[in-house]
């Protein structure tokens, strides 16, 4: 935390290494500016600054927002240390001062696992004023269950390039501005980092790899398009497969994947926590086509993540032999 405020008040710079969720890690160069008008345009949206809870990694941009958000609200985060586990959350998040706004920044791995335990872990999600959900796409059942549940769930949409999200359900943070370029993602504004190390600046502006959609004015994110599964010649969007499967009896989470094939080019693959039955899978044909069933499943224990608590596809990919 007193490197994090020396940068920010020298206006140094601060790196960061993206997931590397579908490619090769890069080192992200992020001014103080940058990150400072994050902070502020998050406690702006949320209703002035609070007091965190900080529940992953700060080598991560989420992570690290959590420290700069603090800094500037002058609090000191409370910190789950350890594994993310139900006694482990509620400890942390007992911690976090209740004389004012309450916030955690969470991936949708952990909203899901929160909603599984229930309980005294639920009544913990459920005390906290805002709830930001970013990281991965969130499946709308599960962001239902959540509101249902009372957990105040905020989505957010950015990576490390635009220091952490700056879409709050689906409206950009105050500066920041969304087009899309032949339905991809573009994004400018302060929060704009500086660029990759050992390459070209930026130039205010950063084309994401996703694919979106405006719906009464609102950003739809669809998924990344290198993520496209091409099957013989029809195209399936994961995500599209994730959100029918999570909306089925005892399928608890999901990761859709293409995995190749010598005849189709590539066939759709599912890993699954829970049940996948028939019904489920025909409920994918029915809203989507035959092309998005998956032909090939695995069910697991859990789902692989990468160290920033995102699931890693490409392990997923390797159950099936293709990572």
């Amino acid at each position: 935390m007193e490197r994090l405020r020396a940068v920010l008040e020298s206006s140094g710079v601060w790196t960061v290494r993206t997931s590397g969720s579908t490619g090769t890690p890069k080192t992200v160069l992020l001014s103080a500016s940058c990150l400072l008008a994050s902070a502020h345009a998050t406690h702006a949206r949320l209703g002035g600054p609070g007091a965190w809870l900080l529940a992953l990694p700060t080598d991560h941009i989420a992570g690290l927002q959590v420290q700069v958000r603090s800094l500037v609200a002058g609090t000191v985060p409370s910190v789950l240390t350890g594994p993310f586990r139900g006694p482990s959350f509620v400890a942390a998040a007992s911690a976090v001062p209740a004389d004012g706004p309450r916030y955690t920044s969470l991936v949708p791995t952990q909203l899901t696992r929160v909603l599984s335990w229930g309980g005294s872990a639920l009544a913990a999600l459920r005390s906290f004023d805002a709830v930001l959900v970013g990281g991965a796409a969130l499946a709308s059942p599960v962001l239902d269950a959540a509101r249902e549940a009372g957990v105040r769930v905020v989505t957010t949409y950015g990576m490390t390039e635009t220091a952490g999200g700056c879409v709050y359900d689906g409206v950009p943070l105050d500066g920041v501005s969304v087009e899309l370029v032949d339905g991809v993602i573009r994004i400018g504004g302060p929060t704009v980092a500086i660029g990759y190390a050992d390459s070209p600046p930026f130039d205010g502006w950063f084309t994401t790899s996703d694919l979106g959609e405006f719906v009464d004015g609102r950003l739809r994110v669809l998924g990344r398009a290198d993520d496209v599964i091409n099957t013989g010649g029809e195209k399936v969007a994961p995500a599209s497969v994730e959100a029918v499967l999570l909306a089925q009896p005892g399928v608890r989470e999901v990761c859709v994947v293409g995995v190749p094939d010598p005849e189709w080019g590539q066939r759709v693959a599912a890993a699954v926590v829970g049940d996948l039955t028939e019904t489920a899978l025909s409920a994918v044909r029915t809203a989507l086509g035959a092309a998005a069933v998956p032909r090939r499943v695995a069910v697991v224990d859990a789902l692989p993540e990468k160290d920033s608590g995102k699931v890693d596809r490409a392990a997923v990919a390797g159950l099936f032999g293709a990572g």
